[in-house]
């Protein structure tokens, strides 16, 4: 697995601005060449470029897998269309949600997505639809923002520093790995937005510590 330090547009919180899976990396039109470049040569991926309501924040208003992307309700109806037309096989679609921030509540692989508990029955539902997996509502440190504090891929599971002991474990019997915990950008425990990963490899902000990065690749290893 590929491991590489980087900052977007000044930032060490660098999953604000993107959302991987193991086929695509979805960023904003904005990015410069350099980062995108950068990002699906260490990725290993095709970029796709959309924006959300104008923003570049892909990685805080989308969530990806394999099998389809959520989108924000501030997803506007050109922009939705534009990612529809661009077929690439996979579901797209938009949840109607006050939780709009749609990459710090939803924590997703091909197999589970771990979200928000205050997600009603309905949300859940259309987030299942989409990324087509198993749903489960869940927090981890009180942290109700799963996608913001933790990481999830294919190949592994992260937990930020303060998760809990029993809380690691009820989250490594749901996804089936050992976890590892950590921080990232030097003691962040935003950790979700704090990188960005696939099964290829791991991105983390310019600022993450090797330490941080090494427990970071110990678990998705």
């Amino acid at each position: 697995m590929e491991a590489a330090k980087y900052k977007i547009m000044g930032s060490d919180y660098v999953g604000v601005f993107a959302t991987a899976t193991d086929e695509f990396v979805f960023v904003g039109t904005g990015l410069t060449k350099n980062s995108k470049d950068m990002l699906t040569s260490v990725l290993g991926v095709r970029c796709i470029e959309f924006n959300v309501s104008g923003s570049d924040l892909i990685g805080l208003f989308s969530r990806a897998n394999s099998n389809g992307i959520v989108l924000s309700n501030i997803t506007l109806e050109n922009e939705l269309e534009s990612l529809k037309k661009m077929d690439l096989g996979i579901n797209v679609g938009i949840i109607e949600s006050d939780l709009n921030a749609i990459g710090s509540n939803i924590l997703t692989n091909d197999k589970i997505a771990i979200v928000n508990p205050d997600y009603d029955a309905k949300e859940v539902e259309g987030i299942r639809d989409i990324l087509d997996v198993e749903v489960i509502k869940a927090k981890m440190d009180g942290f109700k923002t799963v996608g913001a504090n933790n990481i999830l891929t294919n190949q592994g599971l992260v937990i930020n520093n303060r998760g809990t002991a029993q809380e690691q474990k009820e989250w490594d019997d749901m996804t089936g790995f050992t976890s590892v915990r950590t921080t990232a950008n030097t003691g962040g425990l935003s950790i979700g937005l704090s990188v960005i990963t696939n099964s290829n490899a791991v991105i983390a902000g310019d600022n993450t510590t090797g330490f941080e990065l090494a427990r970071i690749m110990e678990a998705l290893e």
